[in-house]
């Protein structure tokens, strides 16, 4: 299963979370969060990490050519589109697109069943809050393009084993304090994600 650890802010924990295993890392690039990262800051961190990382910038109610001039500037791979887009939207990006569902309900999962896709609670403030999706409603469902978030961490990741997600993306579960990871957290979690 692969892994996503969102909301990095700083080197360290960036290096830390990629020798741990994470296939992914997420900046936050919307700012009333608290895990908010300014472009400059992202292009910094992203120079110095290794290779087959990939490198994921989370947008919220912006232009495709703000997604795509933060792109530029910073090296992300993919723009993680944390609001409601249309197909348009996503094809003006200059870099591979993965949208976000907040579902509310059972029958928000039904929406870009077509392509991979990050499935997460919804909450007011666009994620980050650790609140937790239902997880019956993914039991019949083939989870294979989906990606889990919302609320997990290394104490009860064992509760989607066998549900078949493609991936986990986790932020505050894995938190010292707010934007700074707890290295102890990110690797049991990364470890544990990986034998799912």
């Amino acid at each position: 299963m692969k892994v996503k650890i969102c909301g990095i802010t700083n080197l360290t924990d960036a290096l830390h979370a990629a020798r741990a295993g994470a296939d992914a890392l997420g900046f936050v690039f919307y700012e009333p969060s608290p895990r908010y990262i300014t472009p400059k800051a992202a292009a910094e961190i992203i120079r110095q990490l290794p290779p087959f990382v990939e490198r994921v910038g989370l947008f919220v109610n912006v232009t495709p050519e703000v997604v795509n001039a933060v792109a530029a500037k910073t090296g992300i791979s993919l723009a993680q589109i944390h609001f409601e887009v249309d197909e348009a939207y996503l094809n003006a990006l200059t870099v591979p697109a993965l949208p976000v569902i907040r579902a509310q309900t059972i029958e928000d999962l039904s929406q870009c069943d077509n392509r991979y896709r990050l499935v997460d609670a919804y909450v007011d403030g666009y994620g980050g809050e650790g609140k937790r999706l239902a997880l019956e409603w993914f039991a019949e469902r083939d989870n294979t393009r989906t990606i889990l978030a919302g609320g997990l961490s290394p104490e009860n990741l064992s509760q989607i084993e066998g549900m078949g997600f493609y991936g986990v993306d986790v932020s505050s579960g894995v938190e010292a304090s707010k934007g700074h990871k707890d290295p102890d957290k990110v690797e049991r979690f990364i470890q544990h994600a990986q034998t799912l």
